[in-house]
């Protein structure tokens, strides 16, 4: 049976939490906000940019304004902006997988529309069976459909969830899908919930070659 593996894009494809925060702050800067801290921003990250912006209006203890979300949807820095990085291994490990007949795809919280940008502009788009927004399906992570109308539109196979967020484990947990959590992302290792731990795309790539 062909191996699919799905990731998680914010966080264990992509370093995109400069670009974020930067998107983030000037939304509060408008508000003539100070700015939120990288490493508190960072923490914020892995539910989509509604919750972001919750989260960034409620660390400043202020209520939610729907225009700041229809304001940062349209950020450019969204789909790729000067800050943002592909995390190191990730091309060569994208290449080795390819060869080796895996068919992957891409599910994550992020609107559809940037995640496909952001991918374009890094130049890994081509490795992606499907790409699965945060507003491609009904539903989105943890909700463990997210991940199932994901690996269908990528033609199936004997799936595992990559991810750095507790959502990607709850997600993987529920499809009945093994998960592999990268602690050089985002989330606090905590959030593997017992899952293999991988610490960078050496070990992914052997944890991935025995499955």
């Amino acid at each position: 049976m062909t191996r699919l593996a799905i990731f998680d894009l914010d966080g264990t494809l992509v370093d995109t939490a400069r670009d974020l925060a930067a998107a983030l702050n000037r939304q509060m800067a408008l508000r003539d906000l100070p700015p939120i801290p990288l490493p508190d921003v960072t923490r914020m990250i892995g539910d989509g940019a509604r919750v972001l912006l919750e989260r960034g209006f409620a660390w400043h203890q202020r209520p939610f304004e729907e225009a700041a979300l229809t304001a940062f949807l349209e950020d450019p820095d969204l789909e790729g902006g000067t800050l943002t990085t592909v995390f190191a291994g990730i091309p060569e490990l994208l290449a080795h997988l390819s060869a080796e007949g895996w068919r992957m795809a891409v599910c994550t919280n992020k609107p559809e529309k940037p995640a496909r940008a952001l991918l374009a502009k890094l130049g890994i788009a081509e490795h992606f069976r499907a790409i699965g927004g945060g507003d491609s399906f009904p539903t989105r992570k943890p909700d463990p459909a997210h991940l199932l109308h994901t690996m269908g539109a990528a033609g199936g196979g004997r799936a595992v969830m990559i991810g750095d967020h507790m959502n990607d484990m709850m997600a993987a947990r529920g499809a009945g899908i093994p998960a592999i959590f990268v602690t050089y992302g985002y989330g606090p290792v905590e959030m593997a919930a017992g899952n293999p731990t991988a610490p960078d795309c050496a070990a992914l790539r052997v944890m991935l070659a025995a499955f």
